[in-house]
């Protein structure tokens, strides 16, 4: 894209005027981004490193994820195949000023293995986030091939161009980095709003950008609530909004919240029961956990005591909108050995789904949310978790069992989620389009 305004003008001047990648932040990238390997290949381990090989002892049990090198010293992670050649592709960031602008330059590195050969590096600049003192950010990016499955698929032959507005709505944008180059150079407006030196696992684009513009997240960051500003950055800032009221009842107690969607659940059960949010006995409970099932319990039995009649009503009439809302997933389902997992079809199912799992799946109306896919996880037939998907992003929200907590079966779930997130997409392109 050709600079048209004069702010673009700036910017592809300014960057033009930047210095290249040092090769120290290149050598540091090297040592910190990347993991080291090992393959077991004809009875010996070989290290992709240093080129090390040798025979496992039997007497001693090899981990089959993890083994040590004796040359190097490293902790390798053993390739799961036999292969000749490993590749491994990661991203660092390194933070420079230029003007008055704070720039967040995304480096791509690649790390090519293979085995009795030391390993070959390759890296390339290939985004510039340029961030004004006001907050607002353009950013300069290399082309992608269009044909690829991979939105991140870089031209490195192409230069850096100038991207429209917009570009904070492209998945490219919102890289996050592995690792930021330690020597930082940060623009004073950032330290003064509270920026020290770690990004709590957001990209530092995003970070700084919210900072610069956003009361709430200087806030949060001051008050050290880093949970609670990863998820109003990351997820949905919306809730934070609205319950800002009990939010501040927390840092005027210097209370940590130590799951935010928890939480958010709780805050809302405090509302149904016309709770004062802005009392630190409520919003700050010493047991978040046990205060929630508490609440869910007792919202519950005043349902099913005072509402029964009602509630089958309103069941019936939530099932015609939830099944016309959700009716492209219906019939959607996985499976593993004795593990399944399902989308839930019915409201009724909902309620059961809370009862068994002693959680608020069905107290809250999660039935009602647009935006997101509920699934229910089974065992031998039996639920073991309830997991929440976002359909804006695909990305699992929340994957919990009994009283909130994960199962033993946890990683497994997210496992099988992930493997068959394509078969949703396709549920949603299919939706999208009817």
């Amino acid at each position: 894209m050709t600079p048209k305004t004069i702010i673009e003008k700036e910017i592809c001047a300014l960057s033009a005027s930047l210095a290249p990648i040092s090769s120290q932040a290149t050598a540091w990238a090297e040592k910190t981004v990347f993991l080291k390997w090992g393959v077991l290949s004809r009875g010996r381990f070989h290290c992709l490193d240093c080129c090390h090989s040798w025979k496992p002892d039997i007497s001693k049990p090899e981990c089959q994820n993890y083994t040590k090198c004796s040359t190097c010293r490293g902790k390798l992670k053993i390739q799961p195949y036999n292969k000749t050649n490993f590749r491994e592709i990661e991203y660092s960031a390194v933070l420079d000023t230029a003007g008055s602008y704070q720039v967040v330059r995304i480096v791509c590195s690649h790390k090519q293995m293979k085995k009795n050969f030391l390993p070959t590096y390759f890296h390339k600049e290939v985004m510039q986030h340029w961030i004004s003192p006001t907050g607002d950010v353009r950013s300069l990016s290399m082309s992608c091939n269009v044909f690829s499955q991979a939105y991140d698929q870089w031209k490195y032959y192409s230069p850096l161009e100038i991207r429209p507005k917009d570009f904070q709505q492209s998945p490219k944008y919102r890289i996050a980095p592995y690792r930021v180059y330690p020597k930082l150079k940060v623009v004073s407006p950032l330290k003064r709003n509270g920026f020290k030196t770690s990004f709590h696992g957001i990209a530092p684009q995003i970070l700084f950008t919210a900072l610069l513009r956003d009361s709430l997240a200087e806030t949060l960051l001051k008050a050290s609530q880093h949970s609670m500003l990863s998820y109003y950055l990351l997820s949905n800032g919306q809730h934070i909004r609205q319950n800002w009221q009990a939010v501040k009842t927390c840092l005027k107690n210097s209370y940590t919240i130590s799951d935010y969607r928890i939480w958010e659940d709780y805050i809302e059960l405090l509302r149904w029961f016309k709770k004062d949010i802005g009392n630190p006995l409520f919003v700050c409970p010493d047991n978040l956990s046990e205060a929630h099932d508490r609440l869910v319990d007792r919202k519950t039995a005043i349902q099913r005591k005072k509402y029964l009649v009602r509630m089958r009503s309103e069941i019936a009439e939530a099932q015609n909108i939830y099944a016309e809302e959700k009716k492209d997933f219906f019939g959607l389902s996985f499976s593993e050995k004795n593990l399944s997992v399902s989308v839930i079809e019915n409201v009724q199912d909902f309620m059961h789904e809370g009862d068994s799992l002693r959680h608020c799946v069905f107290a809250n109306g999660y039935y009602k949310k647009k935006n997101s896919l509920i699934l229910s996880a089974k065992v031998d037939s039996q639920s073991v978790e309830t997991i929440e998907l976002s359909l804006r992003n695909m990305e699992i929200i929340q994957c919990r069992g009994f009283r909130n907590s994960a199962s033993k079966y946890h990683r497994r779930i997210l496992d099988l989620m992930e493997r068959n997130m394509n078969q949703i997409k396709e549920r949603m392109k299919k939706s999208r389009i009817s």
